[in-house]
This record gives structure tokens, sequence and C-alpha cells, in this order.
């Protein structure tokens, strides 16, 4: 059994031991005192054999008492601590997912308004007046103005590719006929029955042909382009 200098209040024993006040010991982990230091302090020491046997059992366990609760206040601390940095990243990453979809709503929303404003600014067939003849640039012109803007290069390099722009073109062998190369060039009737003289009557009917059958011009250039035909 080892003498503990305290002040006001001392326990010794074995086991580890905390006690009321500051204790120097082998209870409480810090190093005994030198045997000068514990000579020095003997008068005013209390032995834990000095204490009845009954206290001696209620101030062990008021002190195991008292650590298993500044323990579990340390415990409760650190969990509080660790649960605040975990809310405070999952709030920075629910508020970046935010942002970005919201970024991502306003392009797909820019997006869809510049391709309605293009489909509006389209003229129709019909509100071209008719011609004996056309010239490529007056029939590129027509393009321009029926095609929307962000699919006109598409269709520009189909026809580019199966008549040069030449709405009077004929393939001599299969019969396929103007801008687009129909085949067989009747099919353009569908679009109006000016279909080998009219331009414009061919550029609707090529238009309507690559919506439906590759979603648009960019589409079917797509498809031409893996495949040299449409």
């Amino acid at each position: 059994m080892s003498r503990i200098s305290v002040r006001g209040f001392a326990v010794a024993s074995a086991t580890a031991v905390t006690t009321v006040g500051a204790v120097v010991g082998v209870a409480s982990g810090n190093a005994q005192p030198s045997g000068d230091n514990l000579e020095a302090t003997a008068a005013d020491a209390t032995l834990l054999a000095d204490i009845p046997v009954g206290q001696q059992a209620q101030i062990q366990v008021s002190s195991l008492t008292q650590q298993a609760d500044a323990q579990a206040a340390a415990a409760d601390a650190a969990a509080k601590k660790s649960a605040e940095e975990a809310a405070r990243i999952q709030a920075a990453k629910t508020a970046k997912a935010k942002k970005e979809a919201a970024e991502e709503q306003a392009e797909r929303e820019a997006e869809e308004k510049a391709a309605r404003a293009s489909r509006d600014s389209v003229r129709d067939a019909s509100s071209f007046s008719a011609k004996s003849s056309y010239s490529v640039a007056e029939v590129q012109a027509i393009a321009r103005q029926m095609v929307p803007s962000d699919q006109f290069q598409c269709f520009s390099n189909i026809v580019d590719h199966e008549s040069t722009w030449n709405y009077q073109a004929q393939n001599p062998s299969s019969g396929a006929y103007g801008l687009v190369q129909a085949l067989p060039g009747s099919k353009m009737s569908s679009a109006g029955d000016d279909w080998q003289t009219n331009p414009a009557t061919q550029i609707k009917w090529g238009l309507n042909y690559m919506n439906e059958r590759y979603d648009s011009p960019c589409g079917a250039w797509s498809f031409w382009q893996a495949n040299h035909w449409y």
C-alpha cells in the first residue's frame, strides 16, 4: 500500500482511483512523490487504511463514477463535434449539387428557348413566290429561311453531297431527283405538286423526311457519314 499526498483529503490503493482534490500517486496515474516529499507531507497525509472500511468503498465508487462521467462527457463532446463536421460537409455537398442542378436546368431552358426561336423563325414553302428558275445562291437562301439555324449546316452537308444544290439534279441510274435526291422523286409530291420545279417544296419534303426518320437533319447527317446514304 502506497502513501499518497493530497490537499485536504487523500486515497491510496493498488487500483486506479480518482480522489476529491489534487491527487499525486499510483491511483491517479501520476508519478509517486519522492521520499523526501513523502516524508515532508506525511503529517498532512491520510492513509486509506486510516479511513473506515465503509467509507473506503464509498470513496472508491465515487471516484470511479467521476472518471466515468468525465469520459462520457468527453465522448459526447467528440461525437457532437464529429456530427457537426459531418453535417457541415453534407450541407456543402447538398448546396453544390443544388447549384449544379440549377445551372444545368438554366442551360437546358436556354437551349430549348433558342431551339423554339429557331423553329418559330423558319418560313413555310408556300411563303415563297414561284420562279421559272433558281440559282444555287437563291436555293441556299431559301433553305436558310426554312431550316432551323442549328440544323442548317447538317442539312447543307447532305445537299452538298447529294445534288450540289441543283434542284433539278437527277440520277440517271436510280431515278433519284432534286436537292435531297428523293427516290423516287415523286415522293416529294406529298409536299407540293410543284416538286419538280420548286426548290422550296423539295426543301420542305427533305426536312420532313430527315426529322421523321432521323429526328433532325443532324441525325441524318450522322447516319450519312457512317453509310454514305440516308
